[in-house]
């Protein structure tokens, strides 16, 4: 099947994401097509590559892999500097291409290390659950967590060609499927109303993980954030948007230690934050946002965040790096489909939005 082609531009370089379903199973072939190099080297989970390491050896048979923990507790400096000692010992070199096989933490990971192995060597992405194709895989970020705060420590490192096989998400458990909607809940408020009220329409296909619909929501989150990306490569400016429902998010993953939520979960929490403090200030109409506490409670249920308290929450926000000279930015919703970026969200306004998602005051 010919993939569907989203080019993302970039200062350094453009580069392609393929969506098809089974894609993957032609990886070779479209990374000739995208100018990869032959020497390459295959790095993923245990966990995923029990599910697709047979895919990807028989697609690109006699490359090596590596295989290194997975989830947000791993995503840091410690396993970085296992993936070069990997790396160091099967001689990889600056013509050698990392190929990323996962969801967003091993493809933040392994990108970090991309970056920084002999001053950055190329990397693809194959993401392997919904988050990641829609979100992480798409935009050159790449980093991990620090005790004290998520994605602290960073790069911008562009793939050569993310490989995007929604046929890949079959074995998705279903909780990491509505962890991955929630990016594309996110998508729908800032840029597209359509795919907003797909989601609302076909959320029942979507949960049956049917074919079209699947290709059809990845393609057009992909396309979203590939416009958002050439627009403000490096987060000067309109990529800020892509936060949303982020500040709150990294903040409940914070103080949880990154145990209880997934990195969706969380996002989830913090679009209802952004949405109630949107509407309270007018922005975002009454009916638009019954829609969107709607779809989310449609979704599913999310772990409770009961027992946390709102300064702790607030502490784990100013550390956060989206504060700027000192001031939050904060990513409102301005209906669906639009956004706007403010940064004079009282720790008042906080603590009343935090307390709508059962966060102590």
């Amino acid at each position: 099947m010919q993939p569907t082609r989203i080019d993302v531009l970039s200062a350094t370089r453009t580069y392609p994401v393929f969506v098809a379903h089974g894609v993957v199973g032609q990886i070779a072939h479209w990374l000739a097509v995208a100018g990869v190099g032959e020497r390459r080297l295959l790095v993923s989970s245990p966990t995923v590559w029990k599910r697709h390491g047979e895919t990807l050896t028989a697609a690109l048979p006699g490359v090596e892999h590596l295989l290194v923990p997975d989830g947000e507790r791993s995503k840091t400096l410690h396993t970085v500097a296992r993936i070069y000692e990997l790396l160091i010992r099967v001689g990889a070199d600056r013509q050698s291409t990392i190929i990323a096989v996962g969801g967003g933490v091993i493809g933040d990971t392994v990108g970090f290390a991309a970056a920084t192995y002999l001053r950055g060597v190329d990397l693809v992405h194959v993401p392997t659950t919904l988050l990641a194709q829609v979100d992480s895989a798409v935009g050159g970020k790449v980093g991990v967590n620090h005790a004290l705060g998520k994605n602290l420590i960073g790069a911008f490192h562009p793939p050569a060609a993310v490989i995007t096989d929604p046929r890949l998400l079959d074995t998705l458990p279903k909780r990491e499927l509505r962890a991955g909607l929630y990016e594309v809940v996110k998508y729908g408020v800032i840029a597209s109303r359509t795919l907003f009220e797909r989601l609302v329409t076909d959320l029942p296909r979507i949960f049956a993980r049917e074919p079209d619909v699947m290709a059809e929501i990845v393609t057009a989150s992909c396309r979203i954030k590939a416009n958002v990306v050439a627009a403000d490569e490096r987060d000067a400016g309109h990529r800020r948007v892509l936060n949303f429902g982020h500040t709150t998010g990294h903040a409940l993953e914070a103080v949880t230690h990154y145990r209880r939520l997934r990195h969706g979960e969380a996002v989830a929490y913090g679009i209802l934050v952004a949405a109630e403090i949107g509407a309270s200030r007018g922005l975002l109409d009454p009916d638009d946002h019954a829609a969107l506490t709607d779809l989310i409670g449609r979704m599913g249920p999310l772990p409770a965040v009961t027992d946390l308290s709102a300064s702790d929450v607030l502490s784990a926000m100013r550390r956060d790096k989206k504060v700027v000279a000192g001031r939050l930015h904060v990513v409102l919703p301005n209906g669906i489909g639009d956004t706007v970026i403010v940064d004079d969200v009282t720790g008042k306004d906080m603590r009343r939005a935090l307390r709508t998602i059962g966060v102590r005051a």
